[in-house]
């Protein structure tokens, strides 16, 4: 994940664009001919709230807001890198508005042993909205997010990321 993670850093560094990101990744990896793939969503964040993002293979984004609402935001994409060669990765744009939070979570978080992905990315959903409803700030909505997947012991990674926009 280490080398993934690297290469795309360096390939971001000039290239903004984050389906271009995905398909240079992908080429690399699969160039290298080593065995290794990896899921991924590339987000390019403006402070205007504007959000251009596209996935490999990675769980939906979740779209939170402080009225208690949520939305499941399946960016397009393609196949996990690593894995098809000639593969493009299709972008798409959308606005986050002032107060709402945008939820990235691993597929640790939202699909186990008896829960299904979606079943757990409303689970998710839902607890990251009741959060800012509530009036709580990131740290407080990941770890809202993280106690309730901690709860149905699942077996795979759990990690949490909420980007909020204040103004």
């Amino acid at each position: 994940m280490g080398q993934v993670s690297s290469s795309m850093r360096a390939i971001a560094a000039h290239e903004p664009d984050p389906g271009t990101v995905l398909t240079r990744t992908n080429e690399l990896l699969i160039t290298k001919g080593t065995a290794r793939f990896a899921s991924c969503t590339m987000l390019h964040i403006d402070p205007d709230g504007q959000i251009t993002g596209s996935s490999a293979g990675h769980v939906p984004l979740l779209l939170a807001r402080e009225d208690g609402s949520h939305d499941i935001c399946k960016l397009p994409g393609g196949p996990v890198l690593g894995v098809v060669p000639d593969t493009d990765y299709p972008e798409e744009t959308f606005t986050l508005d002032v107060g709402d939070a945008l939820v990235m979570v691993t597929d640790g978080v939202v699909e186990g042993p008896g829960l299904t992905l979606d079943a757990g990315l409303q689970r998710a959903g839902t607890r990251a909205a009741e959060a800012l409803h509530d009036g709580r700030n990131t740290q407080e909505t990941a770890d809202r997010i993280l106690d309730a997947a901690l709860a149905v012991d699942h077996l795979d990674d759990a990690a949490v990321l909420v980007v909020r926009r204040t103004r």
